[in-house]
């Protein structure tokens, strides 16, 4: 199987030939900014991303996608329609509406039947006038063990709703938990979360690594469909939370005040130790809104560079 590193090296290699071609004069037709260039404040495209395909906890298998907003300052909301749809079987396959500057990781997972094969899906996404496309399938190379990282044995976060309720990891692909609130009025969110260090290697080691890494960026590319790269975010230096709890929007008529958005935690690497995050969250307007609440362990928001291990879970909340 192909490494992401091994296809970024790919994805940056086209774009460098491409450059070479312009540079020798051959004429080009305007095109849409690649993610490789620098990033736009407002008024750059949004690029959907296939993350991997794998199997979920109740045997079914999952494609994950994400995406890419070229934005740096600049949220949009494309609704369910021309210039945001799924093909063939959408246009709404539960893909996101809301898009969150910069690079999003593992929002949302679609479930497919075991022989799904070849078949593929196109996710088209059209916002300032630029249009971006992605098709995906249980193409080998993109295989992916959500639950259990083959080297360092991690694993995702456990999350639940309530402190001995049921279990949840892994991609999201169908709403977790219905609620019901009031514009203007606070809602609490709630959840329990643990997560267990890696197998192969003791806690407190594990621990002293993670908290002596330095920053790091992973570039991005996207060749014709295809999206290769990492995140776009670097890694702190000094301590960091064992789990961190992030509020995001995911379909939203109006805006959403989180109190807070960003939730860390601290287990001492103690797998057994159940810990709650609690926040608010504030509605704008009446509607139906999706909530997203991204669980991460110590490896980051990307897992590390890899499609493991981290937890979405998304909410649905009734709004009057």
């Amino acid at each position: 199987m192909m490494t992401r590193a091994g296809r970024l090296r790919v994805a940056i290699s086209l774009v460098l030939a491409a450059a070479a071609l312009t540079a020798t004069g051959v004429a080009q037709q305007r095109r849409t900014p690649l993610p490789a260039e620098p990033l736009g404040r407002t008024g750059e495209a949004i690029f959907p991303a296939f993350e991997g395909w794998g199997r979920h906890t109740d045997g079914s298998m999952v494609l994950l996608l994400g995406y890419y907003n070229r934005n740096s300052s600049q949220a949009y909301d494309i609704p369910i329609g021309p210039d945001n749809k799924i093909e063939p079987g959408g246009p709404d396959l539960g893909q996101p509406t809301h898009f969150d500057p910069r690079q999003s990781h593992g929002v949302f997972a679609i479930r497919v039947p075991k022989d799904f094969g070849n078949n593929k899906l196109t996710w088209t996404l059209t916002v300032n006038g630029q249009t971006s496309t992605v098709s995906f399938w249980m193409n080998p190379p993109y295989f992916v063990d959500f639950f259990k990282h083959a080297a360092s044995g991690n694993t995702p976060p456990v999350v639940r709703f309530a402190e001995k309720g049921s279990t949840h990891s892994g991609p999201p692909y169908d709403v977790s938990q219905t609620l019901s609130a009031t514009v203007g009025l606070p809602l609490p969110l709630r959840l329990w979360v643990s997560d267990a260090p890696s197998t192969q290697r003791g806690a407190e080691e594990e621990l002293a690594d993670i908290r002596s890494r330095t920053s790091v960026v992973d570039p991005v590319a996207i060749i014709g469909d295809q999206t290769f790269g990492g995140r776009t975010g670097g890694r702190p230096r000094g301590p960091r939370p064992d789990i961190t709890v992030t509020w995001k929007l995911h379909r939203a008529p109006g805006e959403v005040t989180f109190a807070p958005a960003r939730i860390p935690l601290t287990t001492g690497g103690d797998p057994g130790k159940v810990v709650e995050a609690s926040t608010t969250a504030t509605f704008a307007k009446p509607g139906e809104y999706v909530l997203r609440a991204q669980v991460n362990d110590d490896s980051g928001e990307d897992g590390g560079g890899d499609q493991c291990c981290w937890t979405n879970i998304l909410v649905r909340v009734n709004v009057k």
